[in-house]
């Protein structure tokens, strides 16, 4: 339904894409500009190295708030009538969707109510409402926030925004596309997180419309974690599906069900989808902190995952997204010592010994001997 309601059969029938215009695109990247940084690119020699072409970092975990929802919020806010902003705002999230609602709603002059999981990390929260929103917390997960929120928009009047189904909001995360065509001209494929599909389709939609503008052709690789991996099935089956989720330490994509109108997106634009293991993910986390001093937070690093594991086959310079660097200081140190451990770095040992003087100092002898 969003998606005959968003768009007329006349753009699709032109372009072969479901979603926002190029203008349209162009016309959210002059909205966002006036909140979002144009984030950096930083080369990384390593990874080149590993992909056998030339490999740059597209830095959203250096956003405002520390990711790119910021963008979609903010042009997805900027779209509403007088009337809609004295209702105020009121989303669902764990992270960093909440940050961007709240921080765009703050510079809009918008009043914000933001419904949280009881167990979201306590950096998330204060961060949240620093950035002026009314915060409630409700339910042990996601699912529960999320109905809470859409029950208090029906209630208040307030206007939900949601994460990643809308037309506003695509449009909003599609302008990192088009920096990155301003920032590394001659691109040829593009790595980017999925979740439920938002930064993806949008980035995917508005590269495709101008490279095709411009008679070229690009590639958009996405990733999932195989724990929340519900784009492989959904793209099989032709339709949106909904899977059983694994725990998985990138929690920031572990949606259950694509976005309607992203999958419709994402179908025609995307031109593989791989996954990625939770050792992968630790492993990348633990290679962007040493070579390229970057925080990025787990969801963040699955295109680097991905070319670390070898998932990628290397066409053209490539741009890998980072997406995101919210990352809770307690389980950063768990994902490095799991990506220490996977790297061979880092062991535990446990040995029984006898309760008699100067055991300790054989093990260490021993130790020694073998230059651990």
């Amino acid at each position: 339904m969003l998606i005959t309601v968003a768009f007329s059969e006349e753009h699709i029938m032109t372009t072969g894409i479901a979603g926002p215009t190029l203008a349209e695109f162009i016309a959210a990247r002059d909205v966002v500009s006036a909140i979002a940084q144009k984030t950096p690119i930083e080369e990384s020699r390593y990874l080149s190295g590993i992909l056998g072409v030339e490999v740059v970092l597209k830095c959203e975990n250096l956003q405002r708030t520390g990711a790119y929802k910021i963008r979609g919020a903010y042009n997805r806010m900027s779209k509403l009538s007088p009337d809609e902003r004295a209702r105020g705002v009121v989303a669902a999230s764990a992270g960093n969707h909440a940050q961007g609602v709240a921080l765009a709603a703050h510079e809009l002059g918008i009043k914000s109510t933001i419904f949280m999981p009881m167990g979201v990390a306590l950096p998330k929260l204060l961060a949240t409402k620093d950035y002026g929103a009314e915060v409630m917390l409700l339910g042990p997960t996601f699912t529960e926030s999320l109905a809470a929120a859409k029950q208090f928009a029906e209630k208040t009047g307030a206007v939900f925004i949601p994460p990643f189904d809308n037309a506003d909001i695509i449009a909003g995360q599609g302008t990192v596309g088009l920096e990155i065509f301003e920032q590394v001209t001659d691109v040829q494929t593009v790595i980017v997180p999925i979740g439920g599909g938002g930064l993806i389709s949008g980035i995917a939609s508005a590269m495709k419309q101008h490279a095709a503008e411009n008679g070229r052709t690009i590639r958009i690789i996405g990733v999932q974690s195989a724990n929340a991996a519900a784009y492989p099935p959904s793209l099989q089956a032709g339709e949106p599906t909904t899977i059983e989720m694994k725990p998985t330490i990138a929690d920031g994509i572990a949606v259950a069900r694509p976005g309607a109108l992203n999958f419709a997106i994402i179908k025609d634009t995307v031109d593989e989808v791989v996954t990625v293991s939770d050792d992968d993910i630790a492993r990348a986390l633990v290679m962007l902190l040493e070579r390229a001093k970057l925080v990025v937070e787990p969801a963040g690093a699955v295109g680097v995952a991905a070319i670390l594991a070898e998932k990628i086959d290397a066409v053209g310079k490539t741009v890998v997204i980072l997406s995101g660097g919210n990352i809770d200081p307690m389980l950063m140190e768990r994902v490095i010592a799991r990506g220490l451990v996977t790297t061979g770095r880092y062991m535990r040992m446990r040995i029984p010994l006898p309760d008699r003087p100067g055991q300790l100092a054989k093990i260490s002898e021993i130790l020694a001997n073998h230059n651990s």
